[in-house]
């Protein structure tokens, strides 16, 4: 997720949370004239109105204009200063899909990604398309940042990633997932051209032998950092003539080819 502009002048956590606080208390005034009458005669009633209606933009503008880490001042401010939790009252005042936006923007990416991943291996419907979140999150991820994810996720449930994902994900696609979030990529940009045609070799046999769970098959997918793969897919093409993600004439080679593909697109 990208924040939508940081401005040059940010003001400190104490304002975004004092910012925040007035947005979650908008008053909204009723609409009929004998309500009105009510409301303003009672301060009672009046204050049960607070709360009510939420300024949505005012939130985007604090929340939505901060990077990671001053989104992390401000929870830690927020609670602070109000004895409060910024995420539950977030969970509070908001609805719909806008809430849950909110919501996923404020936790720290590392939290948001292992929030995110339990989600779908604990959701009954889950299925290829949905267990694609966890391909982007083991391969559009930094080391360290994967890294940081696995740990948040024991901490979150109690459980590592990789148990889920045995308790929830059949094979063979459990075994390229497990073998994905446990690996450490190198993620610099060199490569070896003569490591990337012999494993273009060793991916051609696999799959023109429908073996996706052999193990050097996932070792290769599971341990290449994007250079590396790219450069095996490049010699793949030379070597046998179509580009390795073509496989709409022989897609019933892949017992889960929608997850294979997105894979190899990383």
């Amino acid at each position: 997720m990208a924040t939508l502009r940081v401005p040059d002048d940010v003001p400190t956590p104490r304002v975004d949370c004092e910012r925040l606080r007035r947005a979650f208390q908008v008053h909204t005034i009723p609409a009929s004239a004998a309500c009105l009458d009510v409301v303003l005669s009672c301060s009672c009633i009046l204050g049960s109105w607070v709360g009510f209606g939420t300024d949505e933009n005012a939130i985007i503008k604090v929340l939505g204009r901060r990077n990671a880490s001053q989104r992390k001042k401000i929870r830690e401010t927020y609670q602070q200063l109000y004895n409060k939790s910024l995420i539950e009252d977030l969970q509070s005042e908001l609805s719909g899909d806008f809430r849950n936006a909110v919501i996923s923007w404020t936790y720290d990416p590392s939290e948001r990604d292992a929030r995110l991943a339990n989600g779908v291996l604990k959701s009954r419907g889950k299925g290829v398309k949905e267990l694609q979140i966890l391909v982007e999150i083991a391969c559009a991820s930094s080391p360290h940042h994967l890294m940081a994810v696995r740990q948040a996720y024991a901490s979150l449930f109690d459980h590592s990633l990789e148990e889920d994902i045995t308790l929830n994900v059949p094979m063979p696609l459990q075994k390229i997932l497990v073998n994905l979030v446990r690996s450490y990529r190198y993620d610099k940009e060199l490569v070896d051209s003569d490591v990337a045609n012999s494993e273009a070799a060793r991916l051609y046999e696999v799959i023109k032998t429908k073996k996706l769970d052999e193990d050097d098959f996932i070792l290769i997918l599971s341990t290449r950092n994007v250079f590396q793969l790219k450069e095996t897919f490049r010699f793949y093409e030379k070597n046998y003539g179509n580009p390795i993600d073509e496989v709409e004439d022989n897609r019933q080679l892949f017992v889960c080819p929608d997850t294979f593909l997105f894979l190899l697109s990383k």
